[in-house]
This record gives structure tokens, C-alpha cells and sequence, in this order.
């Protein structure tokens, strides 16, 4: 094989063969392949596309880089993915919720970038809360507790970890081929018996709009199946915050609150919505997951996987040391608030990171005290900012110029984020 008769291959618009594309991801993965010839294959499958075929192998082989893990002799298992929002802490009720129905959930999770959080940013907010659990531990907590969040370990498809970083730095991660095959490779490798992809439109999803989304969906959903994982989809909508806190602890705090039967019905009805789908993929459609978040079995099951990754589950969650209030300037309705610009101010804030290696404010972010739909008086805080730090104030409120829009009306509100379900 030659990596240059790859790279023309698809550069002229043709399907890369199955020994073309096992090579060149085994090639690239132990350097034979160079970045400069990879970032040349990643523009062209981002020009000229990938088909079905072309895709799941793709896939096939990046899993093939590296380890697999195995929860069969666990019995059920299930596993969830969102391609990510703002206020998406929905992970953090979910795992323990759909463990309290017996079905083991091994959730794999990552840190924020840019304006988009990360789960195991969130739960750092809790002391002496622990990412990093050996294979022994996980599979322990899994048998005992029944769910874990944890950090992935280096040994599942390296080959997608290499060409991400990569992508990152030549204008290639919004390619729908290998968007998805980056988030199926770790996902199947996983080893999961189940999987349930939360796939967000909107200004605050990375898809944007829905026709992408939807077709993103469709192809990780047919790339799970195809690989003999049973996978389904919610298209969700990521128009507006989600919940009433964006940011680490003060995520946190809001995961507890639905944990102990109450929270925001936005988070409530996804994480229920979420959890039906898991129990369903794994044998328990019979089963009303919102049951548990009402007598507290959920809620059990989180102060167990809590401590068991040596956090305290009674710890006070950092706060911040500054705020600032930003009220409505007249009278009316919130008509419009789009999620994007609370994103960037949380981050701007110092909840989130512009580099892999720069530290969070955990206490940082901001808090939601009206949404679209809601009538305002003049002078009623609508937003509070926080931040430890008060000389990030300024560029917050920056990004914030236009985030709220307000109007004599009020406007219709959806009262589902689940816009559709794929399978």
C-alpha cells in the first residue's frame, strides 16, 4: 500500500477499499503514515464524503488500533453518548438512575473545551472526587455500585485519538463520516451492550442545524448496528440552555436536585426520556424510570459511585467569591435566549478551557433565573454571573449583549426537548 494512492483514491471522488482503509488507519496509528499525508486523506473525505460501507470500516478499524473492553459477564449493560450542549449535565442523574434498575452503566467521559462543558470537569467540583479508576476498580464498581464515570483509558482506539488532534488543527472536524466514527470507535470499543446517542441541534449544539444533526444521528445509529451494538438515538433540542445553570458546581448542585426529585423539567424530562431508552435497549422496557428519582434510589446509587471514586458525597460544592446580577431593562416577555452566548460567557468566565491543559474555575459560570416563555418585570434579575476571578466580568457581559431578546409577547415554548427518535 502507498499512502499517496490513498489519498488520490478518495481525492477523486472514489470509495477507499477495505484493505485501503485497514492499512492506512494501522499505518497512521504506528507512524508510517505521516500527518502531513493524513490531514491530506481527512480534507478529502471531508470533500468528497464517505459511504456507508466506507464508514463502518473506517470505524472497524480504528477500533482494531487499540483494546476492547468486555461487561458481558456482567449481565445488562448500557451506555449513553451526547455530542454535546450547554448545561448538559445530564449524564450525572442519568448513570446512577439507570443503575438503580440493575442495568450496569460504564460511562466513559471527557473534559470541556472551548465553550462546550465536560463531565468529568463537572464532578472534579466534588472533593476528593476521582476521574482516573484502573480496569480493576471499574469493572469492581460496576459489579458492586452498577454504574461508574470515569476517564477513558489511552488503550481504546488510539488511532482516533491521533487523528482527532489532528483534525482539530486542519479544519476537518465537521466531517459527519468521521465525526461519527471518532465517537462509535470508543463507543463500541467500550463494550457496552447498549448504547443511547443524545444528538443536539440548535445554537448551542455543534450541529447547528437539524438536517445535519438528524443525518449525524442517522449514520452513528447505523454504524452501532452495524457493528452488533444496539443503538438508538434522540434528536434534542439545544436552541436554549439546558436547565438553569450553566457551569461545574453549579451543574453539580442542579444534578442533585433532580437526583432528589426535584430540578428543572427540561432536565428532568431528558434524563427520563434518556434513561427509558437505555432500560428498553437493555431488556427493562417494562420499567418507569421515573419512579427512582422520586423514592431515591437514584439518588443512592449516586452517593455510592460518588465515594467509591473516593469523593464526599455531603462535601460542599465550590462557590464563587464574585457575582454579578444582569436584570431585565423594561417590562414584558423573554422571547429568545440562545445558548451560544451563555456558553461563552461561562467560559470567558473561567469554567471552561481554551487549551487541553488550562485549569477551570470550578465555582465559575452562570446562573439562569428566567427562559423563554416567562414574563419579566423591569429590574428582575434574569441572569447572575460567577466567577472567582472579577476581572473576567467585562468580556463576559460582552458576549452577552444580544443573549436575551425581549417583546410584549409571550412566545410558544415546546414543552419536549426530544424532537425525534432514530433507530
Amino acid at each position: 500500500m502507498d499512502a499517496v494512492d490513498v489519498i488520490r483514491t478518495k481525492r477523486d471522488g472514489g470509495a477507499l477499499s477495505n484493505a485501503q482503509i485497514d492499512w492506512v488507519i494501522d499505518a497512521y496509528t504506528r507512524g508510517a503514515v505521516a500527518d502531513e499525508q493524513m490531514a491530506a486523506l481527512a480534507m478529502a473525505i471531508f470533500l468528497r464524503g464517505m459511504t456507508r460501507t466506507e464508514i463502518s470500516r473506517w470505524t472497524a478499524a480504528m477500533i482494531a488500533s487499540g483494546e476492547r473492553m468486555d461487561f458481558t459477564h456482567l449481565g445488562a449493560t448500557a451506555d449513553k453518548h451526547s455530542t454535546g450542549g450547554v448545561g448538559d449535565k445530564i449524564t450525572l442523574p442519568l448513570v446512577p438512575l439507570v443503575a438503580a434498575h440493575g442495568v450496569r452503566v460504564p460511562q466513559l467521559s471527557g473534559r470541556g473545551l472551548g465553550h462546550t462543558g465536560g463531565t468529568l470537569d463537572k464532578l472534579e467540583s466534588i472533593r476528593g472526587w476521582r476521574a482516573d479508576v484502573t480496569p480493576e476498580a471499574m469493572l469492581t464498581q460496576l459489579r458492586d455500585v452498577g454504574g461508574v464515570i470515569c476517564a477513558a483509558g489511552a488503550g481504546l482506539a488510539p488511532a482516533d485519538k491521533k487523528l482527532y488532534a489532528l483534525r482539530d488543527i486542519t479544519s476537518t472536524v465537521e466531517s459527519i463520516p468521521l465525526i461519527a466514527s471518532s465517537i462509535m470507535s470508543k463507543k463500541i470499543a467500550e463494550g457496552s451492550g447498549a448504547l443511547v446517542l443524545d444528538v443536539k441541534t440548535g445554537s448551542g449544539a455543534f450541529m447547528q442545524t437539524e438536517a445535519d444533526a438528524r443525518a449525524l444521528a442517522r449514520t452513528m445509529v447505523d454504524l452501532g448496528n452495524d457493528a452488533g451494538l444496539a443503538t438508538v438515538a434522540l434528536l434534542t433540542d439545544m436552541e436554549t440552555p439546558l436547565g438553569l445553570t450553566v457551569g461545574n458546581a453549579l451543574e453539580v448542585r442542579e444534578s442533585v436536585e433532580v437526583l432528589a426529585g426535584g430540578g428543572p423539567t427540561d432536565v428532568v424530562e431528558l434524563t427520563v426520556a434518556l434513561a427509558r431508552e437505555m432500560l428498553t435497549l437493555a431488556g427493562r422496557g417494562d420499567i418507569d424510570p421515573a419512579d427512582a428519582l422520586a423514592d431515591g434510589r437514584a439518588m443512592d446509587v449516586w452517593r455510592r459511585m460518588i465515594s467509591a471514586q473516593g469523593g464526599d458525597p455531603d462535601a460542599p460544592l465550590p462557590t464563587s467569591s464574585h457575582t454579578e446580577v444582569i436584570t431585565a431593562p423594561r417590562g414584558g416577555y423573554i422571547v429568545a435566549m440562545p445558548a451560544r452566548p451563555i456558553a461563552i460567557a461561562a467560559w470567558r468566565l473561567g469554567a471552561g478551557r481554551a487549551r487541553k491543559e488550562d485549569p477551570v474555575d470550578l465555582a465559575a459560570g452562570v446562573e439562569i433565573h428566567r427562559k423563554p416563555g416567562d414574563r419579566v418585570t423591569a429590574g428582575e434579575p434574569v441572569l447572575t454571573l460567577h466567577t472567582t476571578d472579577p476581572a473576567k466580568f467585562g468580556r463576559a457581559l460582552e458576549a452577552l449583549t444580544e443573549a436575551v431578546a425581549y417583546g410584549s409577547e409571550s412566545v410558544p415554548i415546546s414543552s419536549t426537548r426530544v424532537i425525534d427518535r432514530i433507530a
